[in-house]
């Protein structure tokens, strides 16, 4: 698909095989939810992500022995990989020689080696990029942002993500190098919109790629992050997209198939979101399912929270449930009661206030306690 509302004014990118921007056609992607250590697992993903028309697979690296297993994915596979940094950017360098691209988040670089100034941690990835022939992604997230814009931008958490984005964007530039695109995430349909607008507007020669973080499970996670591409594209906002969803590691294909159904749907005019997603009514967030999740009952138990907060559904609560360490902390902080999972248990939130631990198989009437009592506290 191309851009239906003018001209694409974005510069064109290539990432491996493909070019993102400069009209291109926007490119769908995923990220593959097995271990990434599991190099049978993931390698058999990656496959079936790209017989669904995946034109960029993303991998989870954190530590070194996932870097390690990259090598052997990268020479059974012949798409498009994408590496996702977490927390060790270090870990470019070993990645970078079997990869398209490097993704990294500006608020991950401040934990590691915090001594060592921001500029210097991304002018070591631009020239592992450089080197490697690889594209870019600064990619921000709405509950990892760099602590000191959320300072600078108290109470507007879209200010401090493009405030960050165009922050890093200069960075990089300052480097030389312009191989890059962004992103800017949150599980908020309208935030999402408006982070990409405002970006867009700044800086309109950089490819966007478009995601709606913790969309959660099918069909609402669809119906969500329809609302935030509809109302994108249709400005000729976007050059790549991924539709993020809670699903079983057999099913992943279904955000290759949303996201070119979401696509066609644009390109032919038809559209189906409405200004507000759910106002009024009960709000389940959930992360993708994606190599970082550390316990695979983390996709049931979102199946099973879903069901079993039905009854509560024409409350306005938001329930959010992440599946590891990473996105788990920060960003349930924003929604009312939050879970995020750990291998053998799962942390439980009331806002940004832990409330404990629990077994998985003693959290969901723990949760309906919590919930209950959020009903009743509410006129």
């Amino acid at each position: 698909m191309t851009n239906s509302a003018g001209p694409k004014r974005t510069r064109s990118i290539r990432i491996g095989s493909i070019f993102i921007g400069g009209g291109n056609p926007v490119a769908v992607q995923s990220m593959t939810a097995t271990a990434t250590e599991d190099v049978d697992a993931t390698v058999s993903q990656i496959r079936m992500l790209e017989d669904a028309g995946a034109a960029v697979v993303r991998i989870a690296v954190d530590r070194k022995s996932e870097a390690d297993a990259i090598e052997e994915i990268r020479r059974q596979t012949r798409g498009n990989l994408c590496i996702d940094l977490q927390e060790n950017y270090r870990l470019a360098e070993v990645v970078a020689p079997h990869v398209d691209k490097i993704r990294y988040n500006p608020g991950h670089l401040y934990h590691h080696e915090k001594a060592r100034p921001v500029s210097e941690k991304v002018r070591f990835l631009v020239s592992v990029a450089r080197d490697n022939d690889c594209a870019m992604r600064i990619g921000v997230n709405c509950g990892s942002v760099d602590p000191d814009k959320v300072g600078e931008f108290e109470n507007d958490s879209i200010g401090a993500m493009v405030s960050s984005a165009l922050q890093h964007a200069d960075l990089v530039e300052a480097c030389d190098f312009t191989r890059f695109c962004i992103s800017l995430k949150d599980s908020d349909p309208a935030a999402v919109i408006e982070a990409n607008r405002q970006l867009s507007d700044a800086r309109p020669d950089i490819p966007l790629h478009l995601g709606v973080t913790e969309a959660g499970l099918p069909p609402d996670g669809v119906i969500k992050t329809r609302i935030a591409f509809e109302q994108l594209l249709a400005q000729g906002i976007g050059d790549t997209l991924r539709v993020s969803l809670t699903v079983p590691n057999s099913e992943k294909h279904q955000e290759i198939t949303a996201g070119n159904q979401i696509l066609e749907d644009v390109k032919n005019g038809r559209f189906r979101s409405v200004p507000t997603f759910l106002e009024g009514k009960l709000n389940i967030i959930s992360c993708p399912s994606c190599s970082r999740v550390e316990n695979d009952a983390f996709v049931k138990l979102a199946q099973d929270v879903k069901s079993m907060t039905d009854y509560a559904r024409n409350h306005e609560i938001t329930v959010a449930i992440m599946g590891c360490r990473v996105n788990g902390p920060g960003e349930t902080d924003d929604a009312d009661l939050g879970l995020w999972c750990a291998p053998n248990y799962v942390n439980f939130k009331r806002g940004p206030e832990l409330i404990g631990a629990f077994p998985y198989e003693e959290i969901l009437p723990r949760l309906k306690e919590e919930l209950d009592r959020l009903i009743a506290a509410r006129p």
